[in-house]
């Protein structure tokens, strides 16, 4: 299967076996993104969260004032 990276544009062959493939192919809201791209992403993020001015919200505030 022929997938392209949303952010590079850059076009990847997936097996057609793999749960990602089957993904892509039942939903297309889904999108690939290629390894490189995926490592560039969580880097520059795990760099923001060093910092200590980059807060990560895992779920919403409102949500966990009403626990």
């Amino acid at each position: 299967m022929k997938v392209q990276c949303a952010i590079c544009d850059r076009i990847d062959e997936l097996p057609e076996d793999l749960p990602l493939a089957k993904k892509l192919r039942n939903r297309p809201i889904h999108t690939y993104m290629c390894p490189e791209c995926h490592d560039r992403i969580e880097e520059r993020t795990n760099q923001r969260l060093a910092t200590g001015q980059f807060i990560f919200y895992k779920s919403s505030p409102l949500i966990e004032n009403e626990f």
